[in-house]
């Protein structure tokens, strides 16, 4: 039987396992450009195992809930990050190692003015767009080695209606 899953808010602390939260963090600012410009510095870093760090634009299709979660992925080779442009929330589902394959899920609600950088080898979800079609800038690995891995659970887990 699934097991239903709660969503929980996104936060630095609670996202550290997997990777990095970006957002506007007070705490990095630089003022750049004869100051007329704030720079939130190193937000995140990008992984990748030998060259090829690249930047595409995804258009998410929005999911429809309650919605199952019957696999996760990974990319053994390179980091993945997921940055909002459509003034959306989304989510993310990342999951712990256990050997080799994930365990339980654990849900977050992203708001619109946050981003995510998975760890290389991090298992998570798929893109995850609530309401609308939103558009994401995306900073990932571009090789011709395989850098997906796919886990299919055995039982799906259950995400309701999410509440923004």
């Amino acid at each position: 039987m699934p097991e239903h899953l709660s969503i929980h808010p996104l936060t630095r602390q609670a996202f550290e396992p997997y990777g990095d939260v970006i957002e506007a963090d007070p705490s990095t600012v630089r003022l750049i450009n004869n100051g007329t410009t704030e720079r939130f510095h190193r937000l995140g870093v990008a992984e990748a195992e030998g060259e090829g760090i690249i930047i595409s634009l995804f258009r998410g299709q929005p999911r429809q809930f309650p919605y199952e979660i019957g696999m996760m992925e990974r990319h053994p080779f390179g980091s993945q990050s997921f940055s909002p442009i459509s003034g959306r929330p989304f989510l993310v589902a990342v999951s712990d190692d256990v050997d080799g394959r994930p365990g339980k899920p654990t849900i977050f609600l992203v708001r619109a003015d946050q981003g995510v950088n998975y760890r290389r080898n991090v298992w998570h979800h798929p893109l995850m767009v609530l309401d609308a079609p939103s558009d994401f800038l995306v900073i990932d690995r571009d090789k011709p080695e395989n850098n997906l891995e796919e886990f299919h659970f055995d039982s799906p887990y259950i995400i309701a209606e999410p509440r923004p």
